[in-house]
C-alpha cells in the first residue's frame, strides 16, 4: 500500500518538474518567450511614463490624482488647476 503512494506522489513530481521544465524553455530559449519579456519591459516603460509630469516630474502611482474620466494627473498640477492659476 505504502508502495502505491509513494509511486503517485513520485509519478505527480515529476510531472510539475516536466511543466516546470517546459515553461522555462519556452520563456527563455523560444520567440514566444522573448515576444512576452517584451510585453513586459513595455507595460513596465509605459507605467513609469504616465506617472511622470512634463512640468513636475515624476511621482509615485499614491501620489498621483485620478480624474472622473480616468485620467491622471499629478498632484501640483492639480492643485494648480483647483486653485485656478492655470
Amino acid at each position: 500500500m505504502n508502495a502505491i503512494i509513494i509511486e503517485g506522489v513520485l509519478f505527480v513530481a515529476l510531472l510539475a518538474v516536466a511543466v516546470t521544465l517546459v515553461v522555462f524553455v519556452v520563456r527563455h530559449f523560444t520567440t514566444a518567450g522573448r515576444m512576452l519579456e517584451q510585453t513586459q519591459n513595455r507595460k513596465q516603460i509605459d507605467r513609469a511614463a504616465s506617472l511622470t509630469c512634463a512640468l513636475h516630474g515624476a511621482h509615485a502611482e499614491r501620489e498621483m490624482v485620478r480624474l472622473e474620466s480616468g485620467e491622471v494627473i499629478c498632484p501640483e498640477c492639480y492643485r494648480e488647476v483647483v486653485d485656478g492659476r492655470v
